[in-house]
């Protein structure tokens, strides 16, 4: 009887364990263009897949944000390349954005992908039941 629960609460906690990591999807809306953000979004895009390794985080990055995803322009370069190619992480610029400051998607870190609207693809990923958190301090 004391193993049959045993093994029916490790079964519920196991159910409850994988319940915690399932759809974890979240948006983030980079419009900022102080470094001090920058930092953040990359730490927090680090903790969360470390804590989470299927979550799901699709940076969007539009108005003065745009420094962060620029070749030659970002202070965070190097790590917004490693953490575009990483799976489950994605960053995506405002292609009104980039048009509004004259520059074309070859400006961008390598794994940076273009939206034709920010806000249009904050919404939509809102809209499909992904967290949104706004990045600021």
């Amino acid at each position: 009887m004391k193993a049959a629960l045993l093994l029916m609460s490790l079964l519920m906690l196991s159910g409850s364990m994988q319940a915690q990591y399932k759809n974890y999807n979240v948006v983030f809306d980079f419009s900022n263009k102080d470094t001090i953000n920058q930092r953040a979004i990359i730490r927090e895009l680090a903790l969360i897949k470390k804590a989470n390794p299927a979550a799901q985080l699709e940076v969007v990055i539009y108005g003065q944000g745009l420094d962060l995803v620029v070749k030659g322009k970002s202070q965070q370069e190097t790590e917004v390349g490693e953490l575009a190619n990483e799976k489950g992480i994605s960053f995506k610029v405002c292609q009104q954005t980039l048009k509004r400051n004259n520059m074309e998607g070859s400006s961008l870190i390598s794994g940076v992908q273009m939206v034709p609207d920010g806000i249009y693809e904050i919404i939509s990923k809102q809209r499909e039941g992904w967290g949104y958190i706004k990045v600021s301090h």
